[in-house]
């Protein structure tokens, strides 16, 4: 029951995380030659100035400039729809990533090594404290 709580709560922040990001509203003239993203980091990398100057350094080298920071797992970025036909070959980043940081997947992985460790500890010590 505790889980499908802890699902619903997370369904919920989900939904309210997206319509955030829809509520802010453009003019036509503001949209006119931008195009937008919204960069995502799994563990609230953007917590720090030193972190977040680090993405959004990456980012510039795309022409990608912050327009505004959600929360410190996500920030909202645009540039100039010219920018697509400067494409740095050279530039270690994907200028239409998503994510920065630590995938979802390897998320995911630590996530679930962190219950197991949990629980193999939990047993561990009622195994020891009931002989």
């Amino acid at each position: 029951m505790a889980m499908a709580g802890a699902s619903i709560a997370a369904a919920a922040a989900l939904q309210q995380q997206m319509e955030e990001e829809q509520e802010m509203t453009y003019k036509s003239d503001d949209l006119n030659g931008w195009e937008f993203k919204i960069l995502r980091s799994n563990s609230g990398a953007f917590n720090t100035s030193a972190e977040m100057n680090k993405a959004l350094q990456e980012e510039s080298v795309h022409g990608w400039e912050l327009v505004e920071k959600f929360d410190n797992y996500r920030l909202r970025l645009k540039r100039p729809v010219e920018a697509r036909r400067k494409i740095n070959t050279n530039a270690a980043s994907d200028p239409y990533r998503t994510h920065y940081g630590i995938s979802d997947a390897r998320m995911a992985v630590y996530v679930i090594a962190g219950v197991l460790g949990f629980t193999a500890l939990l047993i561990g010590a009622l195994l020891y404290f009931v002989n």
